[in-house]
């Protein structure tokens, strides 16, 4: 298959480039084998099985040596290298509205800048509950309408780069007016707040636009910067990577907000949001929880699962998310040297919630339920506790071990409901105490 040894090596040559770009290292420096060459496994691999072979045997083993080698895995054969850590990153506190909500929240609008001139700017949006006398608890995520969808209030500005054609309001790829409040339903700010959270978001747009076409983001600004287009390109770019590195530039603001507890962080989302959400808590230690919610293949699913999507179609259908050597895989899932249990495990000892609905199987919450199975030794070997439930549970009925699991009623889609049970598995894990 010269096309698939050809997607392998200039895969291979966009890492090396990064790490190297980015003052990072490949300790030992592997050369990860051709996807023919790997051998098949039926089920989900034991994550504490090195690549030589050889067992996990200490915590510190986990941490210093395998945890490390997993992560270098996904990034090569599935998600494509996260772009560099800046070198230098401003922020830009634009606004501060003490007047949210009639007074009962703070409204906070931040500009982060990721990089030279050039090189995209991220619009954080950041509400805390009023008064705020001790650090607060927050919520991060991303959208992919705008800020300005999550609530209907004017000083939100209207997000500046490409969104869907399904977003309200949208008029040639740009927002509108008509767009305000569009998504507040799903974004239930004044339960977050009363339950003594805040919530941050940003727009998918300001890393690079979800279009497996075009690359206007991050990925542009690093191929022209480093004279090397094939960075940019649509089959090889990794845009849930990119995506996962916007959550860890916000991250850098969020730690140094005096009015955030940098300790009590918690990265969500839906679907592709949800991908995005996991695979950015893998990466970062400092997101404290993980919920990734209905984020099904790619993210919370198996991709040697039999139901739902399959790591071929989302390939076919969204071949900027992952990278070049993903696609390999698609008639021979069972040659990955991991599975999304894996990913998982990279989040140990932090709490994580798989969230579902019955009639989303395209997500496969059965399998998901298997992936926390899977990922619960590597928990126990930690000391951390792991899933609680021995079968999946009934539905409404949350399992809030540190490997938390929940199915509900109904279809794909992110509701106040749904955030009902978010909150109650943070309080449970994050010790999250109202504002009074």
């Amino acid at each position: 298959m010269p096309l698939a040894r050809t997607r392998t090596a200039t895969a291979a040559a966009a890492a090396t480039a990064l790490l190297t770009l980015s003052g990072c290292s490949t300790p030992s420096q592997v050369d990860w084998p051709q996807t023919g060459a790997l051998p098949p496994q039926a089920g989900l691999p034991d994550p504490l099985i090195r690549w030589n072979g050889e067992r996990v045997t200490t915590p510190r083993q986990w941490f210093e040596e395998r945890r490390p080698e997993l992560q270098r895995l996904f990034q090569h054969y599935m998600y494509g290298f996260l772009p560099p850590v800046p070198t230098r990153t401003r922020f830009e506190t634009d606004q501060v509205y003490t007047d949210f909500l009639g007074g009962r929240a703070t409204l906070k609008l931040v500009t982060i800048e990721t990089g030279e001139a050039g090189f995209p700017k991220i619009h954080l949006m950041l509400i805390l509950p009023n008064p705020v006398r001790q650090p607060v608890p927050v919520f991060l995520s991303m959208n992919f309408c705008g800020n300005h969808a999550l609530h209907s209030d004017p000083r939100i500005p209207l997000t500046r780069g490409w969104v869907y054609t399904n977003c309200k309001g949208c008029v040639d790829g740009h927002a509108t007016e008509e767009g305000r409040g569009s998504q507040a339903m799903d974004w239930p700010i004044e339960q977050i707040l009363q339950r003594g959270y805040g919530l941050a978001s940003f727009c998918s747009a300001d890393v690079d636009s979800d279009r497996k076409d075009v690359s206007d983001g991050i990925y542009a600004s690093l191929a022209k910067a480093w004279g090397r287009p094939e960075v940019a390109a649509p089959e090889n770019r990794g845009t849930i990577a990119a995506w996962a590195w916007g959550f860890h530039r916000c991250m850098d603001y969020l730690v140094k907000d005096i009015s955030v507890d940098p300790r009590r962080i918690a990265a969500v989302g839906h679907s592709r949001n949800g991908k995005t959400a996991l695979l950015a808590a893998a990466m970062d230690d400092r997101i404290a929880l993980a919920i990734p919610h209905q984020a099904g293949c790619g993210g919370s699913a198996p991709s040697r699962g039999r139901v739902g999507e399959s790591v071929q179609r989302i390939n076919t259908a969204f071949p900027h998310w992952f990278n070049a050597a993903y696609k390999e895989f698609n008639q021979s899932t069972d040659r990955l040297p991991f599975d999304q249990n894996a990913l998982v495990a990279l989040c140990a000892p932090r709490p994580v919630l798989f969230s579902n609905a019955t009639e989303d199987q395209w997500a496969n919450p059965a399998g998901q339920f298997e992936v926390l199975q899977a990922a619960d030794p590597v928990y126990r070997f930690l000391g951390a506790g792991g899933l609680e439930a021995k079968s999946v549970p009934a539905e409404g009925v949350l399992s809030d071990g540190v490997l938390g699991y929940y199915i509900r009623p109904g279809k794909h889609s992110m509701t106040a409901g749904d955030w009902e049970i978010f909150l109650t598995f943070a309080d449970h894990h994050m010790t999250a105490r109202p504002v009074k």
